[in-house]
């Protein structure tokens, strides 16, 4: 089966609020079984918007990443992304193995 990927591009616009996130969000993450591949660090924007942090989060199947996205416990911590951020996630379907 195919593994699922989280890629995420995101400007913290309000740090104080975002660390409600930052608070919540692990939780959602450890259920699912998710595995950071890359989270902030060094980036440089090729072409596109540039944004602060780039994040590719791993999955066991596409339909775990939904399912963590949908989660009581990933909407709960997106309610405190909203407003301290802007960013752009998008969920896709890795290669088959």
């Amino acid at each position: 089966m195919a593994k699922g990927y989280w890629i995420a591009f995101v400007t913290v616009t309000d740090p104080a609020r975002y660390a409600g996130y930052q608070e919540h969000a692990p939780a959602a993450f450890a259920k699912y079984g998710a595995r950071f591949l890359a989270r902030g660090g060094a980036a440089e924007t090729l072409e596109g918007n540039g944004y602060q942090r780039h994040v590719v989060i791993e999955f066991a199947s596409m339909d775990t990443a939904l399912a963590c996205y949908h989660s009581p416990e990933y909407q709960s911590a997106r309610a405190h992304r909203m407003a301290a951020c802007t960013a752009e996630i998008a969920i896709v379907e890795g290669l088959a193995p």
